[in-house]
């Protein structure tokens, strides 16, 4: 088992490689001068001169990826071009809103989506099944800054509960950005459970183990859930990277002081350290995610473990 772990850990390497280099050359790339954005209305040919070479951009476009990386391994990321501030101090104080935000988004589409999955699966013609499947298609369908503006008219405008914007009521200012990116990825674990529960209640051991005799609460939850379940880890694992993505539009409806919203500010200033480092971390996150999926993997799937402990 430490095998397939260190051995996903290893393919993250060159993975998080290939990320920053398609991110650094998309940087070095896009139009523009990062001088004239940094100087404003001070610029002058010298000045930018000078300014450039103080950054080190008239460097070759590979020294500068090398001295990024150095930078990188030593947890330097840059100073922001417009606040003068270290990348990795702003990334500090943002980042755990993003952070709270995603896990109580998956959070509460785990807890209730495999649930109301499961018992549709099982219950077809139900009517929590017939609704499931509609809140689904809704879920789906309805596009996360909308629904994040309804959910600000509604609980926040209309109902007064919740604050519509912003972290200063802690708890609370987290909820509506949770539900809103909540909703969609709940939508996503219902149906995948949901039919991939309906396949497995099918298959022949679980045939089998009815006809012992075992009561179908059982037959369920110890024969049929842990093989229906696969599917939908690899769902949540895929969905960790579109949860992330849509944190640049959650974040900027409600005003959250977090990544995606620093990187959206960043982008339309230039900040190319910050975009980077911002870039760097979601997508560091992104690959963590998918090895815990991998372990997780290993863990239910016997045969994987059969593959790393020697056993047939």
């Amino acid at each position: 088992m430490l095998r397939y772990i260190l051995k996903r850990i290893a393919l993250m390497i060159p993975i998080i490689l290939a990320l920053t280099f398609v991110v650094f050359s998309i940087m070095s790339l896009t139009p523009g001068d990062a001088a004239y954005a940094i100087l404003g209305s001070e610029y002058s040919e010298e000045n930018g001169a000078q300014l450039r070479t103080e950054l080190g951009l008239d460097k070759p476009f590979f020294v500068q990826y090398f001295n990024y990386m150095v930078g990188l391994l030593h947890g330097d990321m840059g100073t922001s071009y417009i606040s003068k501030a270290p990348v990795v101090d702003q990334l500090k104080a943002r980042f755990p809103n993003t952070f709270k935000i995603t896990m109580l988004s998956m959070a509460f589409s785990v807890i209730v989506g495999i649930p109301i999955g499961v018992i549709s699966a099982t219950k077809p013609k139900s009517v929590l099944s017939r609704t499931s499947l509609l809140v689904g298609m809704m879920g789906i369908s309805i596009p996360g800054f909308w629904l994040g503006m309804l959910m600000i008219l509604l609980f926040a405008v209309k109902l007064g509960w919740l604050p519509s914007s912003g972290v200063n009521e802690g708890f609370k200012s987290l909820l509506l950005p949770s539900l809103t990116l909540g909703i969609n990825f709940l939508a996503s674990v219902m149906r995948t459970t949901r039919s991939s529960m309906m396949e497995t209640v099918r298959a022949d051991y679980v045939r089998t183990a009815r006809s012992k005799g075992l009561s179908e609460k059982k037959v369920i939850f110890d024969h049929a859930l842990g093989n229906a379940l696969m599917p939908t880890i690899t769902v949540v694992g895929v969905q960790v990277g579109t949860l992330l993505g849509s944190m640049v539009l959650t974040e900027t409806v409600f005003a959250i002081p977090g990544t995606g919203r620093l990187l959206v500010e960043a982008i339309t200033k230039r900040d190319t350290p910050t975009i980077l480092g911002a870039l760097v971390l979601l997508g560091c996150c992104v690959a963590v995610c998918n090895l815990i999926v991998d372990i997780i993997y290993a863990y239910i799937d016997p045969r994987i473990k059969a593959q790393y402990t020697g056993r047939a």
